[in-house]
């Protein structure tokens, strides 16, 4: 099981994670959420509706990384717009969508970096440097987004963007300097994978 999810029986998923892998699994969650912010609302304990009734940005974050995490819903960044009008109009949807959406979004992704925090914390040590991580299906759920958020972000600061890239990296040389992000980056990945395949029917 080391470095692999496997299902548990009755729903949820397990997984052997030695001291080094907890602290580096902690500290990219922890990172996740400064990138992510506080929610709109941590400003004013005192206005319990305010988080509720908060309109959100409109224009797209100016960080690359928080582009990718919350991208424009009307607009293809690989295909141009036929005419300078349908450009108009997909930018004006994506404002608009955007204002009633991304602070519910960055709520969710805010959670899953939390509860992958939680139940890090939680952790009993199982006497030889590690313990093994059991999750509940929603525990399972929130783990798979934060996992997926991460390998965004971790992407888009070594700008990847296909499978080519995912390749060139396998051939990176140990003394290039993404080299860490880069293993941290396929690791994460094969720990996405391994948890889909638990949650699969």
């Amino acid at each position: 099981m080391p470095g692999t999810f496997e299902p548990l029986p009755g729903g949820g998923a397990a997984v052997a994670l030695d001291d080094v892998e907890i602290s580096i699994i902690r500290s990219l969650a922890y990172q996740l959420l400064e990138l992510i912010g506080p929610g709109p609302a941590e400003d004013a304990p005192d206005d319990p509706l305010a988080e509720l009734f908060a309109e959100g940005p409109s224009e797209p974050p100016s960080d690359p990384v928080l582009r990718r995490l919350f991208p424009d819903a009307y607009t293809d960044p690989e295909q141009e717009p036929a005419t300078a009008r349908e450009a108009e109009e997909a930018k004006a949807y994506s404002a608009e969508f955007r204002r009633y959406t991304e602070n519910d979004l960055r709520a969710g992704k805010r959670e899953n970096a939390l509860a992958v925090i939680r139940s890090l914390d939680a952790l009993t040590s199982a006497g030889d440097g590690g313990a093994v991580l059991k999750l509940t299906p929603e525990e399972s759920k929130r783990w798979l987004g934060a996992l997926n958020d991460l390998r965004l972000a971790i992407g888009s600061r070594l700008e990847i963007t296909d499978e080519d890239d995912t390749d060139l990296l396998y051939r990176l040389p140990d003394e290039d300097p993404r080299k860490p992000m880069v293993m941290a980056y396929l690791w994460l990945g094969g720990l996405q994978e391994t948890l889909v395949t638990t949650l699969m029917p």
